[in-house]
């Protein structure tokens, strides 16, 4: 039993090493600072009451400007196939009240009262994409996303709280173009998207990209999200603006 642990572990070490060798490792991070275009909520999707904690309709809350960072791993081999991870995390609280009686997830809460509205959109998401262009130009590819998605909507009001909270998997498609308009400077778009009769979700960025050195890449833009689904237990349909700054090093 030893002895075939050993020779699986030696094949398996043995492979890796064979594709390391052949593969462009890269890590990626993105610097954010974000704004709520919209975000409409309604728990139950039956019996509680919509509100839009940005746009008003049932009261009246901030719009914060947040920072975020986001992470990502992965690597390209045979030029063409790549296989990345994305750690995307999203956390906004809102500050205001009601202007009205407003039912969220089998609690009521009362008018012109400070209220704080917690909202977490935390994504885990593993993608494989082929470029299927690939020139000194340009380079331009599609694949696809599994995305777990670690979310939750909680309102509070004084020593009152309601916390709706999803964790659910979604399947999405990605799209890369990239093109270089000389040695140095290039533009690109790439993103996640998908939708279908319970639900959408898009993230997307437009960014404009800077070779430093042969391994590091600075880029500036701007990112999309929006999505949400509707169904018996939830509405929730969300817009977020970013603002971005972003740093990938390849080795």
């Amino acid at each position: 039993m030893k002895f075939i642990v050993r020779i699986t572990f030696f094949f398996c070490l043995l492979f890796y090493i064979s594709f390391a060798a052949s593969a462009q490792f890269m890590a990626d991070a993105e610097f954010n600072i974000l704004s709520t275009g919209y975000n409409k909520i309604q728990v139950s999707g039956t019996e509680g009451t919509r509100f839009n904690v940005v746009e008003g309709g049932n009261g009246e809350f901030d719009n914060p400007t947040s920072l975020t960072l986001r992470l990502r791993a992965g690597y390209r081999f045979k030029n063409r196939h790549n296989v990345f991870g994305l750690f995307a995390p999203l956390q906004i609280s809102y500050n205001g009240s009601f202007d009205r009686n407003t039912r969220f997830f089998e609690k009521d809460f009362l008018p012109l009262i400070d209220t704080k509205v917690n909202y977490q959109f935390n994504s885990y998401r593993l993608t494989y994409r082929y470029d299927f262009v690939v020139t000194d130009k340009v380079r331009l590819g599609a694949g696809l996303t599994g995305k777990i998605r670690d979310a939750y909507i909680e309102v509070e009001q004084n020593g009152l709280s309601s916390k709706k909270t999803n964790i659910g998997f979604v399947p999405l498609i990605n799209l890369y173009a990239a093109v270089n308009l000389n040695e140095k400077i290039g533009l690109m778009v790439e993103g996640d998207g998908l939708a279908s009769p319970q639900g959408r979700a898009f993230d997307f960025e437009l960014a404009a990209f800077y070779r430093i050195t042969e391994n590091i890449n600075l880029r500036f833009g701007y990112r999309i999200l929006e999505g949400g689904a509707e169904n018996d237990e939830v509405y929730n349909f969300t817009l977020v603006n970013y603002g971005l700054m972003g740093m990938n090093y390849n080795f």
